[in-house]
């Protein structure tokens, strides 16, 4: 009856009314009542989202079926999720803010103005000098005397494209470093190869004069700005001085100490070498023989992990001395930190570096390494109370001492390692796809991520967000306590106590190292945004007005008391580790490229060839 009612209605209008006021709205209406029908009678299969969804689970799928409500149709918008701190920011990886490319390329240049900033204050103040004391505005020689921070900074000016810093650096080694060489005394073996030959190296190889593998950095070139020809002169009237290190020596384990103008060697005053150092010079030694031909740089140095092979170990793990008179470690204590660390990694990255060989004459060396980690997994690796932080240990007494829950930010290197060591460089989920990664592959990998957290915890849980040299970790049973960090905030300030005498920052690049690693290999976005986090740190509290960065006294205190003192190692590492985590991964790929200790990329050796005789 209504409907003939309506009927009748329409018909009774005269047809310019029809169209024009009723008809067309009424028409409307019906068909939006039509299709209100329609959609009852025919509705999917899947039902209908409700805004409800947002805040809890549907309590039956059976209800997606039921007829739904009005307030489908005119839902609430979704709820976004709530603005974090930016120490909280990484705790819930789904709701991350990522940055577009163009902001990534942004940041990108941020670091790029503060590598120019801490360049000014070198040259302006301690040009030739090996570091920067940018509070007294002067140069200091603390590493032997040749000029190790443009040394350390060519290799990250050429990746930047800072042409002016290639030139200028390139023109003082040219003119400077050969004669520095041939007068200057006593200097570290270990120090003078990771970051003189080593830097030497890297820029000689991306300047072009490596043509043999020059072309898988991904880096232009620029033309005219280097001597590639120097470069690989001075290298090896370098390292044929830091050779009577090893020649000179009663076993195969090379003295601490070569006086350059003498071309002598000798012992440290204790008579000990360091294991780490002893055995964190083969990366450089062996391109360098490849580079030159000349296979007595490689021959040396391999001696040297030949021999760790033939040593007792503790699982895998090694004491932190050695006696270069004797050829055995000297005492028990165990740690990956200070005098330990990099042992591990070129154990890896030596293994790497020489493909053709990984699984022949070099094999050992990735069987070292595996045992080693299960090593670490098995005697150094505990949690925290009550957060459940993943960190490394030390045993100061060998395996049948006390566990110290003392881990060095130096230890920060190993979750690149770990990741870099289950993938080989290419990412996680290339790794994957190829079926290329075993049940070990994975727990490492794990294990990487787990330990990049507790890194960037420990600058979290400061006052200035900048990371202590030391810190240490609440375990079950240890009732050693202490102050903390000084964030009050942190989720983590009951799990970390850092001692008065640990709380300095020199700049160091560990984490920011591994966080590139796991960046490349994961493809996980949270690891640039706690690079970038760091990096706004370091801006904030170690950045001079003058020029240069300044290491600080106590990053638990604001404003942070400052120690007037730039490493080389924050413009050679910690600077270029930053750049390239917010960078394409087309730059330096790490299935081609191996970086030394101190950051200096250097390209695996693929030549048929073999340079060494040590197979």
């Amino acid at each position: 009856m209504p409907g003939q009612m309506v009927t009748q209605a329409l018909i009774s209008k005269s047809s310019k009314y029809q169209f024009g006021k009723f008809t067309l709205g009424k028409f409307l209406s019906l068909l939006m009542v039509s299709g209100l029908i329609y959609l009852l009678a025919h509705r999917s299969s899947k039902g209908f989202v409700s805004g409800e969804l947002h805040n809890k689970e549907v309590e039956s799928r059976h209800a997606s079926k039921d007829s739904p409500t009005i307030r489908t149709f005119w839902r609430k918008p979704p709820r976004l999720p709530p603005r974090l701190p930016p120490n909280e920011i990484y705790k819930n990886s789904s709701i991350l803010h990522h940055p577009p490319s163009s902001e990534w390329t942004s940041r990108q240049k941020k670091v790029k103005e503060a590598f120019e900033h801490a360049w000014s204050g070198y040259r302006n103040y301690a040009m030739g000098h090996d570091e920067l004391m940018p509070l007294s505005r002067r140069g200091v020689d603390g590493l032997g005397g040749l000029g190790a921070t443009v040394v350390d900074s060519l290799d990250t000016a050429i990746i930047m494209g800072a042409d002016d810093i290639v030139s200028e650096a390139s023109k003082w080694i040219e003119d400077n470093l050969m004669k520095k060489i041939s007068e200057k005394g006593q200097v570290n073996l270990f120090e003078t190869t990771i970051r003189v030959l080593g830097g030497l190296l890297s820029a000689y190889h991306l300047s072009g004069g490596d043509q043999a593998g020059g072309g898988d950095s991904g880096i232009a070139v620029a033309p005219n700005k280097t001597n590639p020809d120097r470069l690989l002169a001075v290298s090896k009237d370098l390292a044929d001085r830091l050779l009577l290190a090893f020649t000179s020596s009663p076993s195969a384990i090379p003295f601490s100490d070569v006086v350059l103008r003498d071309r002598s060697a000798h012992a440290s005053p204790d008579g000990l070498s360091s294991t780490s150092e002893a055995t964190t010079l083969q990366l450089e030694f062996s391109y360098l023989s490849r580079i030159s031909g000349d296979p007595k740089y490689d021959s040396e140095t391999m001696k040297v992990l030949e021999h760790m092979r033939t040593l007792p170990t503790v699982e895998g793990l090694v004491p932190i001395y050695i006696n270069p008179y004797s050829g055995q470690f000297s005492g028990e204590n165990i740690r990956l930190g200070s005098r330990g660390d990099s042992y591990y990694e070129y154990l890896l990255k030596v293994w790497i570096q020489q493909e053709n060989y990984r699984n022949t004459s070099l094999k050992y060396l990735f069987e070292m390494y595996t045992e080693a980690m299960k090593g670490v997994k098995h005697l150094l690796v505990r949690k925290t109370t009550p957060n459940g932080l993943v960190f490394v240990g030390e045993l100061p007494s060998g395996r049948n001492g006390a566990f110290s829950p003392k881990m060095d930010h130096l230890v920060c290197f190993l979750p690149g390692t770990l990741a870099l060591g289950a993938t080989k460089g290419i990412t996680k989920k290339k790794a994957l796809e190829s079926n290329l990664l075993t049940k070990e592959d994975i727990e490492n990998l794990q294990l990487a991520e787990d330990l990049a957290k507790t890194c960037v915890e420990m600058y979290f849980v400061t006052s200035t967000g900048l990371a202590p040299e030391i810190a240490y970790f609440h375990i079950e049973g240890n009732p050693e306590g202490g102050p903390d960090g000084g964030n009050k905030s942190s989720e983590y300030i009951s799990d970390i106590t850092i001692k008065p005498l640990d709380r300095h920052n020199l700049l160091r690049p560990e984490t920011v190292e591994s966080l590139f690693v796991l960046h490349r290999i994961t493809e996980d976005p949270k690891y640039r945004e706690w690079g970038w986090q760091i990096f706004q740190a370091f801006e904030k509290y170690t950045k001079v007005d003058s020029g240069g960065y300044t290491s600080l006294d106590d990053v638990t205190s604001l404003p942070p008391p400052r120690r007037d003192k730039m490493e080389t190692f924050f413009l050679g590492e910690t600077l270029k580790y930053l750049y390239l985590l917010f960078g394409e991964s087309n730059i330096l790929p790490l299935d081609k490229y191996v970086f030394n200790t101190e950051a200096h990329p250097l390209p695996v050796i693929r030549s048929v060839v073999q340079v060494s005789n040590t197979v």
